[in-house]
């Protein structure tokens, strides 16, 4: 048997993990026969790692990858998209609405209430003065840049993993 096929699947990832940017590029040119799109160090011995696993426990099975070919055929794009080919990845944008015009948001800040009442297009009114946008009015407030949904409270950062 190959050094390789001794070693556990854990001890190989360990390895990948310790391997620099050039070597895991060489490395997965070696595993896909091509070079890598991105050479960002994570995904390329994250996708490392999953070929290695792919390989030595197996991938799909043939039913499954026969059921994805026909789930796949069943979408149906609309009709400005037919015959346009996508390549890379795709982007998919985060909908974060605004509430309704006319909606007041509260805020506590420095222990003075403030309200802020949402304009047509974005704008916004704190207090008798008209900003642009929610960013706009939480800048003139605090003095520093801020997400206005953030600061009025609409939402927060999304914590990584």
């Amino acid at each position: 048997m190959t050094e390789a096929k001794t070693k556990s699947i854990a001890a190989e990832i360990a390895e990948l993990r310790a391997l620099d940017v050039p070597a895991l590029v060489a490395r997965f040119e070696a595993e896909f026969g091509r070079p890598p799109r991105v050479k960002n160090r994570p995904f390329l011995w994250r996708r490392i790692a999953w070929r290695l696993q792919e390989r030595r426990l197996g991938g799909l099975s043939a039913a499954a990858k026969e059921r994805l070919d026909l789930l796949i055929a069943e979408i149906e794009l609309p009709a400005e998209e037919r015959g346009r080919t996508v390549t890379g990845a795709i982007e998919i944008p985060r909908k974060r609405t605004l509430p309704p015009v006319g909606t007041i948001l509260t805020r506590v800040w420095r222990d003075r209430e403030l309200r802020a009442t949402l304009l047509e297009g974005g704008a916004v009114e704190v207090g008798g003065v008209n900003y642009g946008s929610l960013s706009e009015a939480a800048r003139a407030i605090t003095g520093t840049k801020w997400s206005g949904p953030a600061f009025w409270g609409l939402w927060t950062k999304r914590k990584s993993k």
